[in-house]
């Protein structure tokens, strides 16, 4: 099989895979602040949450399920800024994602990726890189909602945890995205082999 990759290429399309992969595990898993409520682990994503309150009517009481789901409907995340958080990240994810798939799939083919197609290809990586980074800095502003509050002993706010902290999903998103707008970027510069010149 040709390849239309340098060494280089080779490298950068691996690593593009993983950062794409890591960015968009950390984005589905629900464990980006941990905390509890009613003395039950507690974790919140951007659009998904593990264990909730839920009314027993046998029992006539409040009790938490302790069962990880996304919410009902967009309206239903704590706060706009999860919503926008949302979007922005799911849309960088998506990109890294594209890109890490074209890259692949130069290792294969040739002729598909040129210099000017990897640098464009990088610059594309630096965008989702950059809407993922602003999704993970947006997300501390709706730790003022109620719901987080609730979980965080009614002691956090915009950039404070009070007593909750944050989970491995937001680190493994926001490195994915940095090590993609950092290094994938340079790399992407080098990926592409020189077009052959045909004499038409």
């Amino acid at each position: 099989m040709a390849s239309s990759l340098t060494c280089t290429g080779v490298i950068w399309a691996l690593l593009s895979l993983l950062c794409a992969a890591a960015s968009c595990v950390g984005f589905f898993m629900p464990y980006w602040l941990l905390g509890t409520q009613m003395d039950k682990p507690v974790s919140f994503g951007t659009f998904r949450r593990c264990s909730y309150p839920v009314r027993d009517e046998e029992r006539q009481a409040t009790v938490m399920l302790e069962q990880c789901g996304r919410y009902a409907s967009f309206h239903g995340i704590p706060s706009l800024e999860w919503r926008i958080c949302t979007v922005v990240t799911g849309v960088g994810c998506g990109l890294l994602l594209l890109v890490a798939l074209t890259a692949l799939m130069g290792c294969c083919i040739s002729d598909l990726i040129s210099r000017t197609i990897g640098r464009v290809a990088g610059g594309i990586q630096f965008v989702g890189g950059l809407l993922i980074g602003s999704g993970c800095a947006l997300y501390p502003l709706g730790w003022d909602s109620e719901e987080v509050q609730q979980t965080c002993n009614n002691s956090s706010d915009q950039f404070q945890l009070g007593s909750c902290q944050i989970g491995w999903a937001y680190y493994c998103t926001g490195a994915g995205a940095a090590v993609a707008m950092l290094l994938c970027t340079w790399l992407s510069c080098f990926a592409g082999k020189k077009q052959k010149q045909y004499p038409y």
